[in-house]
Order: structure tokens, then C-alpha cells, then sequence
């Protein structure tokens, strides 16, 4: 009996393993027949998550510590976290958020004004962003990769040093101002906090990473759905507006989310070319800094603003689902 049972034991092994290729070939996935450890799959997922546990979700967990702690003013305002949770207060993020709509309500108006510019920002960047990402994909076929070059160049230089370019160009006496005098602004001081030259400035900062999302997709899309939309008597802008655009509407949403995310914590672009009267969100959390004892203001201000961006960031999320299940 034990003998029998031992090469019993033999033989279930190689129909086990042939089960388990067989069952891969069903799963998703798993057209290739092979055969794969528990562990192959998930190791893929390793490094990025140890890098996001490292660089994402520490440092993060710092911020909370930080805006839930207290401040030494003995030791001139240095930060004092509470790393463990049932120590955390409250109180100055309870106060930092009131100033958002008690009394003077001081933090408002630039949580509004960016807001109002992230919004506009958006907006162009979408329009002007779609228009070349689509004539980039379906007309330019022989200078398609020029364009892309060109799209890309930018990026090569530092923004900061790109800015500074812009400021000499809006100089009062710069070219901008020499251009748009005979229509009466040759005398406009453009860097004294105009609320189009941030908005402008985003934009120019932004756009490349809104066109190439819709690029990709758009170069994607079949030339035969195109054409079978045409025979089936739609007209060019019939097409576009059935076919072309609900097929390139996750890159959009894409693109939004990848412009609107770092538009809502930009500072930079303000301080370079606005002023106190066109200070945004990120603004705040940067002047805190200067400020005895800011720091704890600050991290609250951080997690005031990773709230505000969560919302878009779901509903991306919630429409990219979608899209998938409908698929």
C-alpha cells in the first residue's frame, strides 16, 4: 500500500502543474500557457512601492506630525511634531482653518484668486493644448515628430530661467510692450500684478504636459473609425464630436489632472512675474516659512490644500474606472 500511495504521489505532480498552465490559459492574462510562482507577478510592484512608502507616505506622515505638534518659540519657532497619534492637537489647525472664514477671513481671497486662476489656466491650456495635440496627430504626419520636439524643447531649460526670460520680455520697455503700443499698451507694466500675466505664466508653464497626453491618445484612435463614422454619413464635425473626442475624453481628463494638481501648489510663477495682489494658495504656505513659528501653519496650510486637490483626483479616478468597466 504505501507503495502505492508514494507513486500515486508522483503522478498527480506533473497533472497538477499541467492543471495549473491549463487554468492560466482562462485567466486574464494568462494566454501564453506559462506557468507562473505566486510571488512573480507582485514582486513588479516592489520597488514602486517601497519607493512610494520611502518617498511619499514617510514624508507625509511628517506633515501630519508637524501641523498637529507644537512650536518652541524658545528655540526661535522650531517645529516640535507629535509623532504619535493620540498626543496630536488640534488648535493651530482649528485656527489656521478659521482664517479661512472668520473675522477678515485673510486666507480667502487667495484661496479664490487661485481658484479663479487655475480654472482659467485650465481652460486655455485645454482649448490651445487639444488644437495642437490634434493637428499634431491627424494632419502633421511628415512633421509630427518636429512638432513633438519642438512641444518637448521647452522642458530641456530651466523654468526658472525661462521666467526670467519672460520677465525681460514684459518689461515695460521690453518687446511685448513695443508690439502692443499702437494698440494703446505700450505703456503697461505687466510685473506690478496683473492677474493675466499669472495666468499666461501658467499656462506657458503648463500646457506641454496637457498636449502630450492628448497626443498619445489621439495617435492612437483608428483611421478605419474614422472612416467608418464618414460612410455611415456623419459629416467631419459630426465625427469629431461622436467619435474623436469621447474616444480621447480619458486623456483629457488625464491631462487636467496632471495640470490642475501642480497649478493648485504653484507659487513660483507668482512670485516671478505677479505680486501681493495675485498671491495664491501656494503663496501662503510659502510666506509661513518666513514666519516665527510658521511651520506648524504651514503643514496644516498642506494638509488644507492636499484635501482641496483629492477632489479631482477621485473623480479621475472614479471616471477612469468607468471607462475600463465599459471597455
Amino acid at each position: 500500500m504505501p507503495e502505492i500511495e508514494t507513486s500515486a504521489t508522483h503522478d498527480e505532480r506533473p497533472r497538477r502543474r499541467l492543471w495549473r498552465r491549463r487554468a492560466s490559459v482562462d485567466e486574464p492574462g494568462g494566454a501564453s500557457g506559462a506557468w507562473y510562482p505566486r510571488w512573480y507577478w507582485p514582486s513588479f510592484v516592489a520597488p514602486g512601492s517601497l519607493w512610494l512608502a520611502l518617498l511619499f507616505l514617510l514624508p507625509f506622515y511628517v506633515v501630519f506630525s508637524v501641523a498637529f505638534g507644537t512650536v518652541d518659540f524658545e528655540n526661535f519657532g522650531a517645529p516640535v511634531p507629535y509623532y504619535a497619534p493620540w498626543w496630536w492637537s488640534f488648535d493651530t489647525f482649528n485656527e489656521t482653518l478659521s482664517k479661512f472664514y472668520e473675522g477678515t477671513a485673510i486666507y480667502r481671497p487667495p484661496l479664490f484668486r487661485t481658484f479663479a486662476y487655475v480654472f482659467s489656466a485650465t481652460v486655455i491650456c485645454l482649448v490651445v493644448g487639444y488644437t495642437v495635440a490634434y493637428f499634431a496627430a491627424r494632419s502633421a504626419t511628415k512633421y509630427k515628430g518636429l512638432i513633438l520636439i519642438l512641444l518637448i524643447s521647452p522642458l530641456w531649460i530651466s523654468y526658472l530661467m525661462r521666467i526670467y526670460a519672460w520677465q525681460g520680455l514684459l518689461d515695460t520697455d521690453g518687446p511685448i510692450n513695443l508690439l502692443l503700443r499702437p494698440l494703446g499698451f505700450g505703456e503697461t507694466n505687466w510685473l506690478e500684478g496683473m492677474h493675466v500675466t499669472v495666468i499666461l505664466g501658467l499656462v506657458y508653464g503648463y500646457i506641454p504636459f496637457m498636449i502630450l497626453p492628448i497626443y498619445a491618445s489621439l495617435d492612437r484612435i483608428q483611421e478605419s473609425l474614422l472612416e467608418a463614422g464618414r460612410d455611415l454619413g456623419a459629416s467631419g464635425r459630426q465625427t469629431f464630436w461622436r467619435v474623436t473626442l469621447p474616444l480621447s475624453r480619458p486623456a483629457i481628463l488625464a491631462g487636467i489632472v496632471i495640470v490642475t494638481l501642480p497649478m493648485f501648489g504653484d507659487y513660483y510663477t507668482n512670485d516671478l512675474l505677479g505680486s501681493t495682489k495675485t498671491s495664491m494658495f501656494g503663496n501662503l504656505i510659502s510666506t509661513q516659512r518666513e514666519q516665527q513659528g510658521g511651520s506648524t501653519r504651514m503643514a496644516s496650510l498642506v494638509l488644507i490644500l492636499a484635501v482641496i486637490v483629492l477632489v479631482p483626483m477621485l473623480y479621475y479616478l472614479r471616471e477612469t474606472k468607468r471607462a475600463a468597466e465599459q471597455a
